[in-house]
């Protein structure tokens, strides 16, 4: 077989066989799989099955939809539950500590002298044992290790059961923040890019598209098939802590992002497209959070048990829907809609027309089946978020805790059978097989043997669509050398960068103060930060450190930690956080537990919030009225604040610039008026900052959000309403509202404010 060659690098266990096919697909393949090369008319395909026969799912002629389907029937119920697992997070190599905490022969990666890049003693059980094929992958040490981790699954995967591949996967992992569980793979070898917040401030589709196109190339050679995202939730609520993460608050804009965002991940063009759009470039994008988790009671979020109720005082549910229906599942290019839809944790309070029932949106036959499937006629895969099946903790504030919000009288497998009812394809977060054989039995009991196997395949076929579509089947491996190449390359990155530099906001500019000329001499003082926990939960140290690397500072101005001797002050700031508007504080000292959550930087009184909450848990571990009014609450970056007002002071009147990095609409009276000039982004590279200081780059983004007067407005607001706010009105009189920015000029009036501006 002249037209095989063999690939192996010196750093990997398996060695990589490829075959080539003239005007076909090139073939991947492990020797050591047991996966023999059958020849048909000329051409060659891969025996997964190893039976000797060209199966229908085995020939790449054939349609993903045909091979699909031929590949369902032959499945076992133990393998289509399997199909049906999506993995907890995986980091490349494991932690010896954490969440993402992982062995190798019963012994931490750092006592075993395993490489980064061998399987775990988990991930080779759930592959095995629970015939699992989704996997969420974390942090990678680099492109490299991501690949050849990729090909040792790859491998395994296909020497198991029918040799369905790994459909891997990613949360976000291109912005230059790791310390949220949202982005956890970023800060590694990879192009950076501002927040999904700072694409929205660009106001530009094409960039988001460009970005999609991009981060999909690299997905690609990092072995991930699957994104995570977009989160096309429009944020209604100021106080939402997943606000970041989203397109704004404005459905117009978050659906022309969410459409651009899924054309640019999804479509593969010329020689790399295989079908329909779809090819070796393409990445699946996961849309969240169907029906929309922006209107979450008093800003709290359903990771936790305090937020788990979304709310819709103004009757507004519709307009969330509008990201989903008029974006992501109505695409300018040939694969039409988004792959797979991820719904939110929350209970749509009061929404199931049908049922009437006060669900987790996973949970809900009438959003699932009766509005997404049969109203809006979407047949891809629905996955639920992670931990859904799994039991809660009696913290209200914790994160890692099981989130059965609405169900939390069933049990894990009753759990799962209710999903399955509703129309879900897929459980987030769960590894093991058995609560899936479990719901498969009750069906059995209910609608007998015929029906349940159907509804099994009609799952089956959906996420093995997934799979074909990018070409999988043929060949799963990469190199790890042309992975280095092309992660992080310095194209990619100039892209990035350039996406950046669009995405700052200028806010303020007196007397037009900006740019300040280079060589000018700058004052940077310290950032204090507080003790306090991570998103999961574990404690941070105090620390008080520079928040801009100095180094870079330095190419552009003299640096001095002496106030008098600069020509000007560089604060650098962030959104105030006070926390998930719980306290188990306040709960011990006979309080109902839940307190405000402050966009001030200052203690904050909730003298304007409801007297009695909208929703509440009438269970006897939970709390009916979830009022917070009268309570007080601290931000944990006050001194942020400080930091400004002690700035002012020490230049004496020279100019004081704030950078601000923005994840929330934020309350700036209380220092904007000590401000020459405010900076917002949504992150950036340091050098970003610097060339828009110096007057290289014209500041051109716009505000995704209003900024709200003070909090007496961000309580009278409603959930689930966008611009429904009083928005701040600066000392130049300018009106801190949706799509307002500055350039040099003044005020920017385009095409962007015209086409987007209420």
């Amino acid at each position: 077989m002249n037209q095989r060659e063999t690939f192996k690098t010196t750093k990997s266990l398996h060695k990589i066989s490829y075959v080539s096919n003239k005007g076909g697909p090139t073939l991947g393949f492990s020797p050591e799989s047991g996966v023999q090369i059958l020849e048909q008319d000329g051409l060659f395909f891969k025996d997964l099955n190893r039976n000797g026969m060209l199966d229908k799912y085995e020939d790449w002629r054939l349609s993903p939809e045909e091979r699909a389907e031929d590949l369902a029937s032959q499945m076992s119920v133990e393998q289509i539950a399997g199909l049906m697992l999506y993995s907890g997070h995986q980091s490349i190599p494991a932690l010896s500590s954490s969440w993402f905490s992982g062995t190798y022969n019963g012994k931490s990666f750092e006592e075993s002298g395993a490489k980064p890049w061998e399987l775990t003693d988990e991930q080779l059980a759930f592959l095995a044992q629970d015939h699992l094929r989704h996997i969420l992958v974390t942090t990678v040490e680099s492109p490299e290790i991501a690949a050849l981790w990729n090909n040792q699954v790859q491998a395994f995967a296909e020497g198991t059961d029918l040799g369905i591949p790994a459909n891997n996967s990613s949360d976000p992992r291109h912005g230059s923040d790791s310390s949220s569980e949202f982005n956890a793979g970023a800060g590694g070898e990879i192009s950076m890019w501002p927040e999904t917040l700072g694409l929205a401030a660009t106001f530009d589709p094409k960039i988001t598209y460009q970005f999609g196109q991009i981060a999909s190339r690299e997905y690609r050679a990092l072995g991930l098939g699957t994104a995570l995202s977009p989160q096309i939730d429009i944020a209604t609520d100021p106080r939402w802590f997943r606000f970041n993460g989203t397109f704004g608050e404005d459905s117009k804009l978050s659906a022309d992002m969410a459409r651009a965002y899924v054309d640019g991940f999804q479509n593969s063009e010329n020689d790399r497209e295989i079908n329909e759009g779809w090819g070796y470039d393409s990445v699946n994008a996961m849309v969240k959070h169907w029906p929309g988790g922006g209107s979450g009671e008093g800003g709290r979020d359903a990771h936790y048990g305090c937020g788990k109720y979304a709310v819709y005082p103004g009757g507004n549910f519709e307009e969330h829907l509008i990201p989903f229906t008029e974006g992501a599942f109505k695409l300018d290019g040939p694969t039409k809609q988004a792959s797979a839809v991820m719904p939110y944790y929350t209970i749509s309070t009061d929404q199931d027309k049908v049922n009437g029932e006060n669900v987790g949106n996973s949970y809900s036959s009438y959003l699932i089946t009766d509005l997404l499937r049969e109203k809006y006629g979407y047949d891809g895969v629905v996955c639920t978020d992670w931990l859904i099946t799994a039991d809660e903790s009696n913290s209200k504030d914790s994160f890692l805790s099981g989130k059965p919000w609405g169900v939390e009288g069933l049990s894990v497998a009753e759990r799962h059978y209710k999903l399955l009812m509703a129309g879900v394809d897929q459980f987030g977060g769960n590894n093991e097989i058995e609560p899936v054989l479990e719901a498969y039995k009750m069906g059995v009991a209910e609608h007998g043997e015929v029906w349940m196997r159907s509804r099994f395949e009609r799952s089956a076929v959906r996420l093995l669509l997934n799979i074909f579509r990018l070409g999988l089947f043929e060949n799963p491996y990469l190199n790890p050398e042309e992975s280095t190449q092309i992660v992080g390359n310095p194209e990619f990155m100039q892209s990035g960068y350039e996406a950046q530099l669009k995405s700052i906001v200028l806010l303020k500019n007196k007397n037009q103060v900006l740019p300040l000329a280079s060589k000018q001499t700058v004052y940077i003082p310290k950032r204090y930060t507080p003790a306090g926990k991570d998103w999961i939960g574990n404690p941070t140290p105090e620390k008080t450190e520079y928040p801009v690397n100095l180094d870079v500072v330095s190419k552009y101005y003299h640096v001095t930690n002496q106030p008098e001797e600069a020509d000007f002050a560089l604060v650098f700031i962030s959104s105030p956080k006070s926390g998930v508007g719980y306290s188990q504080e306040d709960s011990d000292q006979g309080g109902n537990g839940y307190v405000p959550i402050s966009l001030q930087y200052r203690p904050y009184t909730a003298e304007h919030a409801r007297e009695q909450s909208l929703t509440g848990d009438a269970r006897d571990n939970d709390v009916l009225n979830r009022s917070y009014k009268g309570k007080t609450v601290d931000t944990h970056n006050e001194s942020d604040l400080d930091t400004i007002l002690e700035a002012r002071k020490l230049m004496k009147g020279k100019p004081v610039v704030v950078s601000m990095l923005l994840s929330n609409p934020s309350v700036v009276a209380e220092f904007e008026g000590e401000a020459d000039a405010i900076l917002a982004n949504f992150g950036l590279q340091d050098q970003a900052l610097m060339e828009v200081l110096i007057g290289a780059e014209e500041p051109s983004g716009l505000l995704p959000v209003q900024m709200p007067s003070g909090m007496q407005t961000v309580e009278e607001q409603l959930e689930d309403v966008a611009h429904d706010m009083e928005c701040h009105v600066d000392s130049e009189r300018h009106v801190y509202d949706f799509a307002y920015g500055m350039n040099w000029n003044g005020v920017i009036e385009d095409e962007r404010t015209k086409n987007y501006r209420k």
